[in-house]
């Protein structure tokens, strides 16, 4: 089996390798090259491009970078063409892999979508855009199939990797020791990136977002909010991972926490941040759902630019942003978004999460249902549905 790949920013990078490692499973030989990261690469990805030359944030942006990426596209495409794998996989990134997906369809190629765009959050309309693009759409949440089925979209329910790859039950304990959050790396160096200095306490988490654009907006917001919250409990640890890349961005916006010795820097690590945290302050996006599946309480916060938020929210279908939220159909999560996404309502939503057990239990309950219904052996139902497209 020989698989072509776009995958777009960290997310998309990580759902491409877990799904690649599941279907390593089925075809041990199997053979990959195209658009991805670093855990792509991991699983044997022959990268012609890494995965951030997709990351845009906001239509401004994607303007700017448009004459880049049709570029990327067309010689992303002349590839495909030329090397005739069995069948292209865009992972996310519509706007980039719709128009790719169509013009190898075109062309023979079979393609498949693996990730179904939110059109049952915001902008309906993408779903005739996708049914000219792939053979067959990959989903992660159960009810997508149907739903793409009445508009004439091949589709599979085929789970989360997420779910697969993260334990049902977390042990917060061994987290903590992990990352040294139980007092026995105190001595080590101060400032230094994973290199955490102080004992048990509440410990929250801030992820602030993966792309540059996107944490220039969000970091100052989480820092100011974990400042607020110190106002009120001085006794607060804070732990904020860094992706590869990104320290230079965010050492600066983090500083004040830093020199106050509130705040350890991880190199990357955000499965074990959130795992030993108590609350989570997440940038919206996979986080989010990583979070729950990690069964870590939160508060989700977004903020983009005016004319990016007033152009997203006409098209916005349903009142929830959170993925947990909409997979809940209620808001089992605060959500703090653009206007209200200051720093004094989300300090208060993250505190009564560390004052209130009761509720903490239910929302683990409740993401632990959540857990299971996502977990589906997402590598061997992908396998399967290849299968199918390639005519095994």
């Amino acid at each position: 089996m020989r698989l072509a790949l776009v995958a777009g920013e960290a997310s998309g990078d990580l759902l491409a390798a877990l799904m690649l490692q599941g279907l390593k499973q089925t075809w041990p030989g199997l053979t990959s090259g195209g658009i991805g990261g670093p855990r792509m690469v991991q699983q044997g990805l022959e990268a012609w491009a890494p995965s951030e030359r997709l990351s845009v944030f906001g239509y401004v942006d994607a303007i700017k970078r448009l004459p880049e990426l049709l570029w990327l596209r067309h010689r992303t495409q002349k590839r495909i063409l030329r090397e005739r794998p069995d069948v292209f996989v865009g992972v996310d990134a519509p706007d980039f892999n719709f128009g790719l997906e169509t013009a190898l369809r075109q062309r023979g190629v079979r393609t498949v979508h693996f990730v179904c765009p939110s059109i049952w959050a915001w902008r309906p309309e993408r779903v005739q855009r996708l049914r000219a693009a792939a053979d067959h759409v990959l989903c992660l949440f159960p009810f997508e199939p149907a739903l793409l089925a009445s508009h004439g979209v091949a589709a599979t329910y085929v789970g989360h990797p997420l779910a697969d790859a993260i334990d049902l039950h977390v042990d917060r304990g061994a987290a903590r020791q992990s990352l040294g959050l139980d007092g026995r790396l105190a001595a080590q160096a101060p400032h230094s990136v994973d290199a955490p200095r102080f004992g048990p306490s509440s410990v929250v988490a801030l992820l602030p977002g993966s792309r540059r654009a996107e944490i220039r907006h969000i970091a100052p917001l989480l820092v100011a909010s974990a400042q607020e919250m110190l106002r009120q409990r001085s006794d607060l640890r804070f732990v904020l991972p860094v992706a590869p890349g990104l320290e230079d961005l965010l050492t600066p916006i983090v500083q004040p926490l830093v020199e106050g010795g509130h705040l350890t820097l991880l190199a990357g690590r955000a499965h074990e941040a959130m795992a030993c945290a108590d609350v989570a302050l997440v940038a919206s996006g996979t986080a989010t759902l990583e979070a729950a599946l990690l069964k870590c309480p939160q508060v989700i916060v977004y903020r983009l630019a005016p004319a990016d938020w007033h152009r997203m929210r006409r098209m916005r279908l349903q009142p929830w942003v959170g993925l947990p939220n909409i997979l809940s159909r209620e808001f089992i999560v605060p959500e703090r978004i653009q206007d209200e996404a200051r720093p004094e309502l989300v300090a208060g939503d993250a505190l009564r999460w560390l004052d209130d057990a009761a509720a903490v239990d239910r929302y683990r309950a409740r993401c632990l249902e959540m857990h299971q219904q996502l977990r589906q052996n997402t590598g061997a139902r992908a396998a399967q549905a290849l299968k199918e497209v390639v005519g095994e």
